[in-house]
């Protein structure tokens, strides 16, 4: 796999709670909830592109998986105790 990481940090924005209409989203309506870091590796034998998400402390949030054919599947990590 090639390797490609940066560390670029992204703002995360959150609009699930606002009124969607024809696929607008009012600035009011987005909430920023947090940072993350985000890692792309590319298998170029199989067309699989793999997503790290980390946040600011590179604790790893999620692993997503694309396929070259366009699905996609995800893993998501809870870290906390509860």
């Amino acid at each position: 796999m090639e390797n490609t990481f940066e560390e670029s940090v992204y703002r995360e924005i959150s609009y699930r709670e606002s009124d969607v209409v024809d696929n607008v989203i009012k600035a009011e309506d987005v909430k920023l909830i947090g940072v993350a870091k985000i890692d792309v590796e590319e298998d170029v034998h199989d067309g699989v592109k793999i997503i790290l998400k980390k946040d600011v402390n590179d604790n790893l949030k999620e692993i997503k998986f694309v396929c070259s054919c366009g699905e996609t599947k995800s893993v998501l990590l809870d870290y906390s105790d509860e």
